[in-house]
């Protein structure tokens, strides 16, 4: 063994006699370093040496020395996960396809210089590495020690602000509010330096693009801490100057220019270079769009913008196939054009066929309805879904018209979106119970007050409604949210107007939420829902149903209703909850631990929605391009008596599920 910087000599004991033992270290340990200095192991291993792939064989590269082990003395615990993260020598692998980390001398003075970079960007400015420990238990492998001397952290002693003023008073206690940088905290770079980057869009919201910020560091009285001084230069105020749009081709300039969030004369923010960005990549039509106010010198009133665009493929096919426990082997594709018919309009024909769902659906997309507030969607489809209550048949169409209402921090950063759309359908629905029904003499009845042919268990008619939703989200990620929380309210009204054959009034609520904890994630949900019918009555398909990959899943889908003679009828009112853990397991794998509750009642907001179903489970994800892949265990705590599955009495109180992305 050796020790780095400040060397100290000893060996580790190995089971051979003395004098063999102390030939094999000394050979060890001439063949990675010389005295006081780690080297490398070998020619072999270099500072450009790659890391050997999992699953190579070690035999093909004699002499190269594997990392063992990594660890740290003097670290405190709850920074060490972060400070291994930026080590470029990592342990090896224990198992034999896994992947292998080889000493060298380069990388290990690398991670010297490292270790205490870290420490003095997050506030640690006297803390080193005291020394270094090699150790060698076998020929072909090193466990490397680093004895650390923290000391004590820079605190902030006092926080002063110059050139500001320019700021409205409520702008400029917004600002020092939000800038992170409080009396008493540990001064890091990455707060500084956001904190200069915030006060410098501060003050380009305001209308000054040209503005400088600079932190300035002083030794405080003590000797230890700083303080800080937050110094800006404003510069000239200054609205938005002619625009130079290029790099486009088959895209007319106006559907660039009409997308924009600023326009000549308008006040300067940064914000809005930010949401005319987000607008024009919403429109799918470019792989890049670059916004660039050039930082001039003479700081002119009118700010010439330039902005360029690449042009990404407007046609696009896609074709996926796969499997889950609900849908078992499916097959999808769509072909679309996201400029059809010019104007940033977006066509699509998508198809699918699984046992679940299957049909054709055609689209179009305008961005532009009116104002660049709206955005309009006309759909017409043949859709049949086979669910494991009924079978439906879908053919008509829906238009819907969208108004997004993003909100910004002061600062120009998205933070949340709220929409609101307005639906309009018009569908044909042609729909059956399940034949178990027909066979039951006793369901004659049931089929009557179901609104379904007592003889043939089927139904027909027009469905024309008018549907609002109102959605708020601030998880941004739909597949695998870690943060934030997402609400969307639906209302729904149907009447014979305009051909109609049902009446009702819908309402239903979703409520999720994503906390972190570290790099694990609690995941929160609930949901509840009514409908109200009127004398022309609800169709069977609109009714409510609990269980599946998504929704109890100790259930399979569809298996938590009212029953009638051991069958799932659905119901009018239902509600929901779920919590769920995500934690990282090992690489591209995490594991969920969950719990379930859910009730659907005959009317809607019975009291008996709370008497709730619940079940408890586990499962597994592997992290994908297209989102996880997961495998859930869900268990019944209450199970629903005289279920029927497959026309006799549930054997089992387990199910499990396999689908892609999470449950919610």
């Amino acid at each position: 063994m050796m020790a780095g910087r400040r060397n100290r000599d000893r060996l580790v004991p190995m089971s051979l006699p003395r004098f063999a033992r102390a030939l094999l270290a000394g050979a060890v340990v001439l063949s990675i370093a010389t005295p006081g200095r780690a080297q490398s192991p070998a020619p072999a291993t270099s500072a450009s040496a790659p890391d050997t792939p999992a699953g190579a064989d070690d035999s093909s590269a004699p002499g190269r020395v594997r990392v063992s082990r990594i660890a740290f003395t003097g670290v405190s615990p709850s920074i060490l996960p972060a400070l291994r993260a930026t080590l470029s020598l990592r342990a090896s692998s224990r198992w034999p396809w896994g992947r292998r980390i080889y000493f060298s001398n380069a990388r290990l003075a690398d991670d010297l210089r490292r270790i205490e970079t870290w420490y003095a960007e997050h506030g640690f400015a006297n803390a080193k590495v005291d020394t270094y420990d090699v150790d060698v238990p076998s020929p072909t492998e090193v466990a490397i020690t680093f004895h650390v001397v923290e000391g004590l952290p820079v605190h902030i002693e006092s926080v002063q602000t110059f050139g500001l003023e320019v700021l409205s008073e409520p702008v400029r206690a917004r600002l020092l509010g939000e800038l992170g940088l409080q009396a008493g905290a540990v001064r890091t770079r990455a707060a500084v330096d956001r904190a200069s980057e915030m006060a410098r869009t501060a003050l380009q919201e305001e209308g000054y693009p040209y503005a400088r910020v600079a932190i300035l560091e002083a030794m405080a009285a003590n000797g230890q801490d700083v303080t800080l001084t937050v110094a800006a230069e404003a510069g000239q105020s200054a609205v938005f100057g002619p625009l130079t749009i290029t790099g486009q081709q088959s895209v007319a300039e106006w559907v660039i220019r009409r997308q924009l969030a600023f326009g000549p004369g308008d006040p300067f923010k940064r914000s809005r270079i930010v949401e005319s960005q987000r607008r024009l990549y919403g429109l799918e039509l470019f792989d890049f769009v670059n916004i660039d106010v050039p930082s001039l010198q003479d700081q002119p009133a009118e700010v010439p913008v330039r902005l360029s665009v690449t042009e990404g493929r407007h046609h696009r096919v896609r074709v996926a196939m796969g499997y889950g426990t609900e849908e078992k082997a499916r097959i999808a594709g769509s072909l679309r054009n996201v400029n059809f018919m010019g104007g940033g309009r977006t066509g699509t024909i998508e198809a699918k066929w699984s046992s679940l769902d299957r049909g054709v659906r055609a689209s179009l997309g305008v961005p532009y309805f009116f104002s660049g507030s709206y955005r309009a969607d006309v759909q017409v489809q043949q859709w049949d879904a086979h669910e494991p209550a009924y079978q439906l048949r879908t053919r008509g169409g829906r238009g819907t018209v969208t108004r997004e209402l993003v909100r910004h921090d002061s600062y120009g950063r998205r933070k949340s979106a709220t929409r609101a759309a307005i639906t309009f359908v018009d569908e044909f629905e042609r729909f059956s119970i399940v034949p178990e029904a027909l066979a039951d003499p006793a369901f004659r009845d049931d089929l009557i007050a179901l609104g379904l042919d007592p003889e043939t268990g089927a139904g027909r008619g027009t469905l024309v409604a008018l549907a609002l939703d109102l959605t708020h989200d601030t998880a941004g990620n739909p597949l695998d949210a870690r943060r934030g929380y997402f609400a969307t309210l639906h209302l729904e009204q149907a009447s014979p107007f305009a051909g109609g054959d049902w009446g009702y009034f819908e309402a239903t609520a979703d409520v999720r939420g994503y906390l972190p904890f570290g790099r694990s994630v609690l995941a929160l949900k609930a949901r509840a829902g009514g409908i109200h019918p009127s004398a022309r009555g609800v169709p069977f398909f609109k009714r409510y149903f609990l269980g599946g990959s998504t929704t109890l899943r100790g259930w399979g889908r569809y298996e938590v209703s009212p029953l009638r003679e051991g069958l799932v009828i659905g119901g009018l009112g239902f509600f929901e909850t779920t919590a769920e853990l995500r934690f990282p397991v090992r690489g591209a794998f995490s594991g969920v631990v969950f719990g379930e509750g859910g009730q659907v009642t005959e009317q809607a907001w019975d009291d008996n929605a709370f008497h709730l179903r619940t079940d408890v489970g586990i499962g597994i994800r592997y992290a994908t391009p297209i989102g996880p892949i997961r495998g859930d265990i869900g268990y019944q705590l209450n199970p629903v008596p005289g279920l029927l599955i497959a026309g006799a009495e549930q054997a089992r109180r387990w199910r499990i599920h396999v689908s892609v992305g999470q449950a919610f």
